[in-house]
């Protein structure tokens, strides 16, 4: 018994005297805070070149619009398209609505429209073709077909129609 008390003695003054010899201005009781790893088996943190990182990211986000740019250009021209082919419909059919007709259309088949000596228009189940050489109209506009809604497709247009 003599020899523990002994012993926890020479222990407590060993605490006592027992000098760290890390310097306390190198530790930090908070190591989680610390900017790089504090242990042996703790991530490297490197610093990152920060111009070459947004660089990178100003590269990446112009080409991601550009082709962004791109499918939107596409889709713009394919409306544009869209509605030069509406309003040449709506031309075309103007011109039928008006033109001369000596019979009833059939939904779905073709027809062919003609301008007149006078200017007017008339609206034919005869081809130019059928007609052979001497065609009696002064010229061959467009051929249609009668869509179901009453509306006329252009299949063939003879007339230079502009959009602008």
């Amino acid at each position: 018994m003599f020899r523990s008390i002994v012993n926890q003695k020479n222990m407590a003054t060993n605490q006592d005297d027992f000098i760290n010899p890390i310097d306390k201005d190198k530790i930090t009781e908070t190591p989680n805070t610390l900017p790089y790893a504090h242990t042996r088996g703790g991530v490297v943190i490197k610093p990152e070149d920060m111009g070459k990182t947004k660089s990178k990211a100003l590269q990446a986000m112009s080409q991601q619009t550009e082709r962004q740019m791109g499918q939107l250009y596409q889709q713009m021209e394919l409306l544009v398209e869209q509605a030069k082919k509406l309003q040449e419909r709506k031309i075309i059919s103007e011109k039928i609505y008006t033109a001369q007709i000596g019979f009833e259309p059939i939904i779905g088949h073709n027809y062919y429209l003609y301008q007149k000596k006078d200017g007017s228009y008339l609206l034919s189940m005869v081809s130019p073709e059928e007609w052979g050489a001497r065609m009696p109209f002064e010229k061959f506009s467009a051929m249609v077909t009668l869509l179901a809604d009453h509306t006329w497709d252009v299949i063939e247009n003879r007339e230079y129609i502009d959009f602008e």
